[in-house]
């Protein structure tokens, strides 16, 4: 199923997790749901639901609500994780370690085939990959087929990371560096700001507080 350009933004990240609680309940042998009861794990409305499922096509049916096997499938194909991607990462610190590292996404077909850092005497080997330099990733990249380029940088180092990812031929960017990134407007740009996240939870503790 193709995607919606006039699906809003809100919905799209909603889709993941209705897609990660389906997950789950395969894995529990749960045949089907319904939106009443997905509402009860996700906290969206159950209305709210079936709008966002609305956009991309009817998938319930009334009196039975959503088969989870094949709802998940639609899903995935609408996430695109019907096929596998090949990933680079540049900046070998803490941060890159860990996402080398994490096998959920090689599991879910993001497979992390060169980590690249300007240091050569920083993490000599991560997740059984060597560390390649700086210099060869633009090649890399090219010769490689990669679809995705993740930056755990410095926020200073970050835009020229990216700059070189979309001149080698990247389509998507997962961010890391604390700093709003120029690309253009057909490269896919993900920000992940972990400093505003916690921010975020050290609001509401402060809040509970009150």
């Amino acid at each position: 199923m193709g995607k919606d350009s006039k699906v809003s933004i809100t919905v799209i990240r909603r889709v993941p997790k209705y897609y990660g609680y389906l997950t789950e309940l395969m894995e529990k042998g749960v045949s089907r749901i319904s939106s009443q009861e997905l509402s009860s794990l996700t906290g969206f409305t159950a209305s709210q639901i079936r709008q966002d499922l609305n956009n991309f096509g009817g998938f319930g049916q009334q009196g039975y609500g959503y088969n989870v096997k094949e709802l998940r499938k639609e899903l995935g194909k609408i996430l695109g994780l019907d096929r596998d991607y090949k990933v680079v990462l540049t900046g070998a610190g803490n941060l890159g370690n860990a996402i080398a590292n994490y096998q959920g996404f090689k599991n879910a077909g993001f497979n992390i085939v060169g980590v690249f850092s300007r240091y050569s005497n920083i993490n000599p080997n991560m997740k059984d990959i060597k560390i390649k330099p700086i210099e060869e990733l633009e090649d890399f990249i090219r010769d490689n087929n990669i679809s995705i380029g993740i930056i755990t940088t410095s926020k200073d180092n970050a835009q020229e990371i990216a700059n070189m990812y979309v001149k080698a031929g990247i389509k998507g960017i997962w961010n890391f560096a604390p700093i709003d990134l120029e690309v253009p407007e057909d490269v896919a740009l993900e920000t992940v700001r972990l400093s505003e996240s916690l921010f975020t939870l050290s609001y509401f503790i402060q809040e509970d507080k009150s």
